[in-house]
C-alpha cells in the first residue's frame, strides 16, 4: 500500500503539471477596449508624463513658496590666539593698562526676512510656473489619446493577422481536399499528373503563405502584450466586435472646428505663450528694488570681555541692483525673442492641424469607398469561382483558370477584411486629429 501511494504521487504531481501548463496555454480573448485600459495603465509613456506634471507641480509650489519669509540660523565658536584687544579707553591688552586677556568667543544668530515687495518677481514667477504646469498636464493628456491611438493600431494588426491565419487555413484545408480528390481522378486515368500537380503545388504555396501568416500573428501578439504590460508569451484572440462600431461621420469643417477647439498640444502651446508673455513681464521687473522686513536675534558669549543675550533687531531692508540698468534689456530682449517663438510656433501647429485633419479626413472616406468595392469584389470573386468550378467540372476550362479563381476568391475576402479593420484606425486616426479620440 506504501509504495502504491509513493509511486502514484509522481503521476498525479506530472498530471497536475500538465493541467496548469494547459491552462496557461489557453488563449485570452481581448477585446479593444479591455487593451486600451491595459495600456493606459502600464504605458511607461504617461508614467513619464505623469513624472513631468509633478514636476512641474512642484516649481509651482516652489514658486508660490518665494513668497514665504526666508530664517536662517548662524553660530560659530572661535578660538583665539593671544587677542589685541583696545578699550575705548586707550588701553590695550599689550599697553600699561592689562585689558582683558580673550583667547575663546562664541556667537549665535538668527535672522528672519520677509519679502514685502520684488517688483512683481514673485508675482509673475507664480503665473509662469502655473501656465508651465497647465502645459505639462495637457502634455500629458496629448500622449494618453496617442497612447490610446497606438494600442488601436497595434490591435487591428493583432485582428489582421489573426483573420489572415483563418482564412488561409480555410483555403488550405479547401486546397487538401482538393487534392485528394484529384489524386483520386488521376489514380483512375481520369486527370492528367500534370493538373494533380499543379494543384499540389498551389497547397504548398498556400501552406507556405499559412506560415507566414502565423508568424506576422505570433509577432503581433508579442507587441501587444509587450504594449499592454502582460507576460510576452501569452497568446491573445481578439474580439472581432470592434468592426461593427458605427462611426458618427460629420462634415469636414466640424472636424476642424473640433481639432482647433480640442487638441491638447495646441492648448498647451497656448500656455507656453502666456509663460513667455509673464517672462518679459519678470525681466521689467528686474529693475525694480527689493524691500523685505527683517528680524534678528544676536547672543554673544567672550569670556573675560563680553556678554550678549536677548539682542532682538526688527527693521525694513531695501536692495537695488544698479546694475540693473543696464542688464535688464538684455534679459528682456531674450524674453520677448522666446515669446516670438512660441507665438510662430502656435501658429504653425495650427496650419499643421489643417492640413492633418484634410489629410485624415480624405483617409477616412476612401476607406469607406474601398469597403464598398471590396464587397462587391467578394460577391463577384465568389461568383466567378462558382462558375469556374462548374466549367472545369465539365472539362471547359483548365486546372489553371480553377486556381486562379480560387487565389482571387481568397484574396477578396482578405481584403475586405482588412478593410474593415482599416476603416477603424483610419476614424480613430482623424479623432486622434481632433483631439477626441480618448473621448
Amino acid at each position: 500500500m506504501k509504495n502504491r501511494i509513493w509511486i502514484g504521487w509522481p503521476f498525479s504531481l506530472f498530471f497536475l503539471m500538465i493541467t496548469l501548463a494547459t491552462k496557461a496555454q489557453e488563449s485570452r480573448t481581448l477585446s479593444l477596449q479591455q487593451a486600451i485600459d491595459l495600456s493606459l495603465a502600464n504605458s511607461q509613456h504617461l508614467k513619464m508624463a505623469n513624472a513631468k506634471t509633478e514636476e512641474a507641480t512642484a516649481v509651482l509650489k516652489e514658486a508660490f513658496d518665494n513668497r514665504l519669509p526666508d530664517l536662517k540660523i548662524s553660530g560659530s565658536y572661535l578660538r583665539l590666539s593671544s587677542a589685541n584687544i583696545s578699550l575705548k579707553n586707550g588701553s590695550d591688552s599689550t599697553g600699561g593698562n592689562a585689558g582683558p586677556k580673550v583667547n575663546q568667543a562664541l556667537y549665535g544668530m538668527a535672522n528672519l526676512s520677509l519679502p514685502l515687495y520684488a517688483g512683481g518677481r514673485i508675482r509673475y514667477g507664480i503665473e509662469s510656473a502655473r501656465y508651465l504646469q497647465q502645459a505639462a498636464r495637457l502634455d500629458a493628456e496629448n500622449d494618453k489619446e496617442s497612447v490610446v491611438f497606438n494600442t488601436v493600431n497595434a490591435y487591428v494588426n493583432l485582428y489582421k493577422s489573426a483573420e489572415a491565419v483563418k482564412i488561409v487555413k480555410e483555403n488550405l484545408s479547401a486546397s487538401v481536399n482538393r487534392d485528394s480528390m484529384l489524386a483520386n481522378l488521376e489514380r483512375n486515368g481520369l486527370l492528367a499528373r500534370n493538373d494533380l500537380l499543379k494543384s499540389q503545388l498551389q497547397s504548398s504555396r498556400i501552406e507556405l503563405t499559412l506560415l507566414d501568416a502565423e508568424n506576422n500573428y505570433a509577432q503581433a501578439v508579442v507587441n501587444m502584450n509587450l504594449m499592454l504590460g502582460l507576460p510576452e508569451n501569452t497568446p491573445l484572440l481578439p474580439d472581432d466586435s470592434f468592426i461593427e462600431k458605427k462611426d458618427t461621420e460629420k462634415k469636414f469643417i466640424e472636424y476642424e472646428d473640433a481639432a482647433l477647439q480640442n487638441r491638447k498640444d495646441l492648448q498647451s502651446m497656448g500656455f507656453r505663450k502666456k509663460a513667455a508673455t509673464t517672462g518679459i513681464q519678470a525681466a521689467r521687473a528686474e529693475a525694480f528694488p527689493t524691500i523685505v522686513l527683517t528680524g534678528g536675534y544676536i547672543a554673544a558669549d567672550i569670556p573675560n570681555f563680553l556678554s550678549i543675550t536677548n539682542a532682538v533687531n526688527i527693521g525694513i531692508g531695501v536692495q537695488y541692483n544698479l546694475a540693473s540698468l543696464w542688464k535688464t534689456n538684455s534679459k528682456k530682449a531674450q524674453a520677448i525673442a522666446r515669446e516670438k517663438q512660441v507665438t510662430a510656433g502656435v501658429t504653425l501647429l495650427e496650419d499643421d492641424i489643417r492640413r492633418q485633419v484634410n489629410h485624415d479626413y480624405q483617409a477616412y472616406l476612401l476607406s469607406h469607398k474601398k469597403i464598398e468595392v471590396y464587397e462587391k469584389a467578394v460577391i463577384q470573386a465568389a461568383e466567378n469561382y462558382r462558375i469556374t468550378n462548374n466549367k472545369y467540372n465539365n472539362n471547359l476550362v483548365t486546372i489553371t483558370d480553377l486556381l486562379d479563381a480560387d487565389v482571387a476568391n481568397v484574396q477578396a475576402k482578405l481584403d475586405l477584411s482588412f478593410a474593415k479593420a482599416d476603416a477603424v484606425v483610419a476614424y480613430d486616426k482623424l479623432l486622434l486629429t481632433t483631439g477626441s479620440l480618448s473621448k
